[in-house]
């Protein structure tokens, strides 16, 4: 199974009032392990970076300003991520903020029906406790002390952890055999339908006894041993 885990960086919250995508990372999973296939961008969102962003993930409108348009990597993107099922924590946040770029790109969206969120999965599992991505790297060992500020396609690797961790970590295939419906009919079963009857003559038992020559070379050896213990 192919699964894409990615994340965004974005000018600010809402892409309906202007904000726009500047990075996006993505991590392919394939059976829930990574398969070191990455997708990564830095995008120029024509226009100012608001300094609340920057501080969040470090991207400077200079930076910025010499980087491909989203447009220019759509087809790229799209292709990378196929028709996989897409998982994102928040993931309503990074759909929106994607779909927006695909629709000024003139392509068209991605559906909804192909969102997984890692927040709605952590709230099941942990109702009550605190959801963030660090706090859930926290909760599951996972090192993140390298992640200085936010971003794109460091997320998406600690995510693709944290995602692994919240479907049961290393004994997920225990959980993913247990989502595949399979209908079992139980069946008497003779020893004939484990064991076919073979065809042709039948043959006749070996035999397994000693023969004397075993038998007297036994005997010789036992007498060999110096008072032997079941003589007592």
């Amino acid at each position: 199974m192919r699964e894409i885990v990615f994340d965004t960086e974005t000018t600010g919250l809402d892409p309906k009032t202007g904000d726009r995508m500047v990075e996006i990372g993505c991590i392919e999973l394939i059976n829930r392990v990574p398969s070191g296939a990455t997708f990564h961008a830095y995008f120029n969102p024509q226009r100012d970076m608001p300094a609340a962003a920057e501080a969040v993930h470090g991207l400077s409108a200079a930076f910025l300003a010499d980087k491909p348009l989203f447009a220019d990597l759509a087809d790229d993107l799209l292709t990378f991520l196929g028709d996989a099922p897409l998982v994102a924590h928040n993931a309503g946040f990074d759909f929106g903020f994607l779909n927006t770029e695909l629709e000024i790109a003139s392509r068209d969206g991605v559906s909804t029906t192909r969102m997984v969120d890692t927040v709605a999965i952590a709230r099941k599992r942990h109702p009550g406790a605190k959801l963030s991505l660090d706090a859930l790297c926290t909760r599951y060992g996972i090192d993140r002390s390298h992640r200085v500020k936010h971003g794109a396609l460091l997320d998406a690797e600690l995510l693709a952890q944290v995602y692994v961790e919240l479907l049961g970590g290393r004994q997920i295939g225990l959980e993913l055999a247990a989502e595949v419906e399979v209908n079992v009919t139980s069946h008497a079963v003779t020893k004939e339908q484990i064991l076919p009857r073979a065809s042709g003559e039948r043959r006749e038992p070996r035999p397994h006894s000693a023969s004397e020559a075993e038998l007297a070379r036994h005997r010789a050896f036992l007498e060999q041993v110096k008072d032997p213990l079941w003589t007592n």
